[in-house]
């Protein structure tokens, strides 16, 4: 019986066999289209409901991913999945996480409206408005089933995508090396994603040249083509009306005349009625995928003559490996200007970690954050039980940089920041950046950084700040024991050096240190008929600090957590006013967000400081007041009171907001803030009391290109009036 058995099974092996030898191969052809091209999966959803086995696949741009993908051997639900929780918006513009940047790489974002290369005394533009990492790092994750085959014909179904070479025009037939990389070759939009080095040769967008590979597919052996064609026809003058429109029409001039042939070739062409969509139109995938099934369903019957009706085939959903990774070795190539240690560092893990693609792809927007590379690819290559990490950094040429500011507020005014940047002016890794304030209230800021990863990091800082306001009578001790008076006017200047070192501490917390030397002038004409200089003095110190912020936004954040912890020692002035002996400042703050429900976020932070030692300089202590102005010293944000208008060497102070974003990037916010203020509050109980000094504001803030527009409008019960304050742009 098991011999009968045996030779059953046989027969019927041979025969399913035999019947797949004599079945017609069926190749199929998707063009590109960008977001037209989620049509393709309808397509494909009707392909599998008919029972229709695929066995080659050639694309071009938005036809390469989905192509790609599902020759890797999604079936079309797990496709349709992947780009329904696709975040186009954050795609079409590489988004990094705010979590990759480093503190000196934020500060560029949350400083400068904008950023120019700047060569040889000459400003350009940039080659593209995305390097396309974001893409690259999700078509990473999503194909690492096959992230060891580098022959697209050992695919689960042979695939093939084609690229232009953009140096010399011609067609490049991409159908081995690394899928991700290919695929986003093949729909490297030209000017929206920057051109894909691969074999030496820069390609772009493959519909430049063939939108609709057919006779690739034939040759792989394809008797039969489905063809799916969602490019656009060519548009008459009234409808080229935007730089996308007018890019794609180039684009298509060469492909319409060729599509004309390629349709009279394809044995099932599919056309979906998609005409009134975009090639952006990212947001009418759903619409978009329905039109692709509304066409693959009018010749569903021509399908159906393709299909073995007693064995129509089913296609399996792709079970994914574990996202998790034994690093072995990493390796890069040689940089100029950058050292193995910086992009380690970078990473945030060193060979011998064990990490999830999570880890990986945080590592690679950390070195994609810094801005110092034009280009980067990687792959993963088997090593026994573990993968070598290889990583290709094209360097970016532009080294130089001039970037732009504004700001106002109710301290400083009004202020232009022009800014110059250069990278590798010394040293590998290192950057420098001047900044030039000009406006109510020069300003400058001068920073030379080098990073070094893992190990130490050094640095240098040289700032200069100045304003005229009326500030509370205590900082000044012949102001203050002047009965007649409230406030004092004072003319302000500071101008600080510093030499710090830093690192990572448990690859999360920035940790440093260093030694600072810094000018006060404070000038008051109030008291002119005494004596208007109230302080001319040098003081040198040392300083530490601990710092984490995981902040998804820093105006309008939505989840994450902050803390900044430091302690600073004034050891030695000039000590214009006579009265200075030695003395220590510790201060902290902590916050956090969170998300309530949609749109509505909710932020903590308590903030707290004190002096110890020897009688502080009243200069040093903590002054609150005002709120929108860059913090400088120990001014910290109090609503409810003017600027500036309450001094102490010691404060606790805790504050709530309520942010609702009822449109995009408007927002409307309540704040209440609770504070305890006055000398040495710690050394007593006074510092748990019932708060002395309280405030709420509500207002009103928009998020745009030059930094957040806000108005806020702020009262205290202890206060017989209310303020309102204006805030323009980031704040420096």
């Amino acid at each position: 019986m098991k011999k009968i058995a045996l030779l059953l099974i046989l027969f019927a092996s041979l025969t399913l066999f035999s019947q797949e030898q004599k079945r017609p191969k069926i190749g199929l052809v998707l063009s590109g289209g960008g977001a037209k091209g989620f049509a393709h999966i309808g397509v494909l959803k009707v392909l599998e409901e008919a029972g229709v086995k695929i066995d080659y696949i050639g694309g071009t741009s938005m036809g390469a991913v989905i192509g790609g993908l599902y020759a890797s051997g999604y079936n079309a639900a797990q496709i349709d999945s992947i780009f329904q929780n696709t975040n186009f918006n954050e795609l079409l513009n590489d988004f990094i996480p705010r979590s990759s940047k480093n503190f000196y790489e934020r500060r560029n974002d949350e400083l400068y409206a904008l950023v120019l290369p700047f060569n040889r005394m000459k400003i350009g533009i940039p080659e593209a408005l995305s390097k396309g990492m974001y893409n690259y790092n999700l078509l990473s994750r999503i194909t690492r089933n096959t992230r060891d085959v580098k022959d697209f014909n050992q695919l689960p179904i042979p695939f093939l995508c084609i690229g232009t070479n953009v140096e010399t025009g011609e067609e490049v037939l991409l159908n081995k090396g690394n899928l991700a990389q290919a695929m986003i070759a093949s729909s490297a939009f030209p000017s929206l994603f920057s051109p894909v080095e691969i074999n030496g040769k820069i390609l772009v967008d493959g519909g430049v040249v063939n939108n609709y590979p057919i006779e690739e597919v034939r040759k792989l052996g394809a008797d039969i083509i489905i063809g799916v064609d969602v490019q656009d026809g060519l548009l008459d003058r009234t409808q080229l009306k935007d730089a996308t429109k007018i890019l794609v029409q180039i684009t298509n001039l060469h492909s319409i005349e060729r599509m004309t042939k390629n349709i009279a070739n394809t044995e099932i062409y599919i056309k979906p009625d998609i005409s009134q969509y975009g090639v952006i139109s990212f947001d009418k995938g759903k619409e978009i995928i329905k039109k692709g099934e509304e066409a693959t369903f009018a010749v569903f019957e021509e399908l159906k003559k393709l299909v073995d009706e007693s064995n129509p085939y089913i296609k399996p959903k792709l079970k994914l490996h574990s996202d998790s990774l034994q690093i072995s070795a990493i390796n890069s190539n040689e940089l100029d200007n950058y050292t193995k240690e910086y992009i380690i560092g970078k990473l945030r893990f060193k060979p011998g970690a064990k990490i999830g693609y999570d880890d990986l792809l945080k590592g690679i927007n950390n070195i994609n954050a810094s801005q110092n590379f034009s280009a980067i690819t990687y792959s993963l290559e088997s090593n026994q039980e573990a993968v070598d990490l290889n990583i290709n950094l094209k360097e970016n040429e532009t080294k130089t940089y001039l970037k732009f500011g504004l700001h106002y507020d109710n301290l400083f005014k009004s202020g232009v920041l022009v800014n110059l940047t250069r990278k590798k002016t010394l040293f590998k890794n290192d950057i420098a950046s001047l900044d030039i304030v000009l406006g109510d209230n020069f300003r400058y800021n001068l920073d030379y950084y080098i990073e070094n990863g893992f190990n130490l990091s050094f640095g240098f800082k040289s700032h200069y700040n100045q304003f005229n306001r009326n500030v509370a009578k205590e900082i000044s001790s012949i102001a203050f024991n002047n009965p007649n008076l409230n406030t004092v006017n004072v003319d302000f200047s500071d101008m600080t050096n510093q030499v710090y070192f830093q690192s990572l501490f448990v690859q999360k917390f920035l940790i440093g240190g260093g030694v600072e030397l810094k000018y006060l002038k404070i000038k008051s004409e109030t008291l002119a008929n005494v004596n208007p200089t109230i302080d001319n003095s040098n003081y040198l110190s040392l300083f530490g600090y601990l710092k984490f912020d995981s902040f998804d936004n820093k105006y309008f954040p939505k989840k994450g957590w902050y803390f900044a912890g430091d302690v600073q020692s004034y050891l030695l002035s000039s000590n214009y006013t006579g009265d200075f002996q030695p003395f220590s400042i510790a201060k902290g703050d902590f916050a956090v967000a969170a998300t309530l429900f949609k749109n509505t976020t909710v932020k903590f932070q308590t903030d707290a400081g004190f002096s110890f030692g020897q009688e502080s300089v009243a200069f040093f202590n903590f002054i609150l007041g005002g709120y929108g102005y860059n913090p400088l010293n120990n001014f910290k944000y109090l609503y409810g009171y003017d600027y500036l208008s309450l001094v102490a060497n010691s404060y606790i102070k805790s504050t709530g907001t309520v942010d609702y974003e009822f449109y995009k990037k408007n927002h409307i916010n309540f704040s209440a803030n609770f504070a305890n203020i006055g000398d040495r509050i710690f050394e007593t109980v006074d510092w748990i009391s019932i708060p002395k000094y309280s405030g709420y504001a509500v207002g009103y803030g928009l998020e745009t290109v030059i930094g957040p527009v806000e108005i806020k409008y702020s009262w205290s019960p202890e206060q017989p009036k209310g303020f309102t304050w204006f805030s323009i742009g980031f704040l420096f």
